[in-house]
């Protein structure tokens, strides 16, 4: 049977959206179909960043105090009885949307908020549905980063969840896609330390507080009172650990890809693709 998924997976800086980028590029010589869904895009089909879950209650608060009520009947969807508002979208389309009030109401709502049992189950369904329309679909998806760092980094680092609650919970994703003949790769760095440090330096500073703030002050990181760079190091690799636990205990086809020395060339993806009979 074709692949009709591939993920991409890796910590932070290790090259994982450069290469998810390429094996997008490439497939464009071969006709072959195919999407590119990296870190952060809101059309994400199997994940839910900058969308917001509410109760019927909770939607009821939200609506009493929203004043452009049209807005927010026009792009909620009504699933399983929450109310699922993709905010950030809407943000994007128009700055002024929301009061600051609205805003932190919203925000503490977001589906990356919610104690990882909600979470966890609102994302099964949403793989669920992608697996149904993928398999109905004449096309390959490529995926950066949703199937491990996404369950781990609220699991692990927001939570401190304990490992076999995760493990367990990749373990239903992976039967969930198994039908597609997904294909995990994982964009290695040997030296965790060398690589953040690159990402730090070379990011904008934002970028990096954010981080180290997210990395230390939650679950895992004040569970282990880690602090600042350092600290944060030591839960990346923390997290890869587990990463790489449950990438041998996948039983999809996978393959480590190491970028250590930065020189992944397109060459070495295309020999990899062949390889694996995507091209």
């Amino acid at each position: 049977m074709n692949t009709k998924l591939i993920i991409v997976e890796g910590l932070p800086g290790s090259g994982k959206s450069t290469t998810a980028s390429t094996i997008y590029e490439i497939l464009q010589n071969y006709p072959i179909k195919s999407e590119l869904f990296l870190e952060g895009n809101l059309d994400h089909p199997a994940d839910y960043d900058g969308v917001a879950c509410f109760s019927h209650s909770e939607w009821g608060l939200l609506e009493n105090n929203f004043v452009n009520k049209k807005i927010l009947h026009s792009n909620v969807e009504y699933n399983s009885g929450l109310f699922l508002l993709p905010y950030r979208k809407l943000m994007n389309q128009d700055n002024d949307l929301y009061t600051n009030m609205d805003f932190s109401f919203i925000f503490k709502h977001d589906i990356y908020e919610l104690p990882f049992e909600q979470y966890a189950a609102l994302a099964v369904k949403k793989w669920a549905d992608f697996a149904e329309t993928a398999w109905q679909n004449d096309k390959i998806y490529i995926f950066e980063c949703s199937f491990l760092q996404n369950p781990l980094t609220i699991g692990m680092i927001k939570w401190a969840e304990v490992q076999d609650r995760l493990i367990k919970h990749i373990a239903l994703l992976e039967e969930i896609i198994y039908k597609l003949n997904p294909v995990l790769l994982y964009v290695s760095q040997e030296d965790v330390k060398s690589s953040f440090l690159k990402a730090y330096n070379e990011r904008p500073v934002d970028w990096s507080t954010g981080f180290i703030d997210y990395y230390t002050k939650q679950g895992f990181g004040k569970k282990h009172q880690l602090h600042g760079i350092d600290g944060t190091i030591q839960v990346l690799q923390a997290r890869k650990k587990l990463e790489l636990e449950i990438y041998e205990s996948l039983s999809i086809q996978k393959l480590i890809l190491n970028n250590s020395s930065y020189n992944l060339q397109s060459s070495d993806i295309v020999k990899m693709l062949t390889s694996i009979h995507i091209i």
